[in-house]
């Protein structure tokens, strides 16, 4: 009875490893980084990355929305959109991204959206614009023509074909 019981045990274990060893391979070994962050953390972290061509700032509110005013350097992707998750899909997803939206809830099931499709680091903007310009952080109405314009047309701005 007890080398029964420790046949179980060590059956047990060994199944233990065989599963972190298959998640360690279907993940490719790496950790995903998706978490919400506040005001001045995301203002820290576009300093941090000024310049960077893997940084990315995602505004998921409407583009109308976007052209009220928005973080300097961001691209807009409608969270509304009938292709936003195929619009998120085609992103590098090595890269980091500061995703944020109007008050939290959009950017929030974005960075959900985006870990669910393997993105590697994500940070959400907890309270969204509202709060970091409550921060009293800056922001601008320059539009950014090329991906704004491409990506209301229906079209990828990275790949220039149209979404499905």
């Amino acid at each position: 009875m007890l080398s029964m019981k420790k046949n179980l045990r060590n059956l047990a274990a060994l199944l233990l490893l065989a599963s972190l060893a298959i998640g360690i391979v279907a993940t490719g070994g790496c950790t995903t980084i998706a978490e919400t962050i506040s005001a001045q953390e995301a203002f820290d972290l576009i300093q941090e990355n000024a310049g960077s061509a893997d940084f990315v700032i995602i505004d998921v509110r409407t583009p109308e929305e976007f052209t009220d005013g928005h973080i300097a350097g961001a691209i807009v992707i409608d969270f509304y959109s009938m292709s936003f998750r195929n619009g998120l899909d085609v992103l590098d997803k090595d890269k980091t991204y500061l995703i944020y939206c109007r008050s939290g809830n959009r950017s929030g099931q974005a960075r959900d959206i985006m870990e669910e499709l393997g993105f590697k680091e994500v940070y959400d903007l907890g309270g969204g614009i509202v709060a970091w310009i409550n921060a009293g952080l800056p922001t601008t109405t320059e539009s950014v023509p090329t991906l704004v314009t491409i990506w209301q047309a229906g079209y990828s701005p990275f790949q220039l074909r149209p979404l499905s």
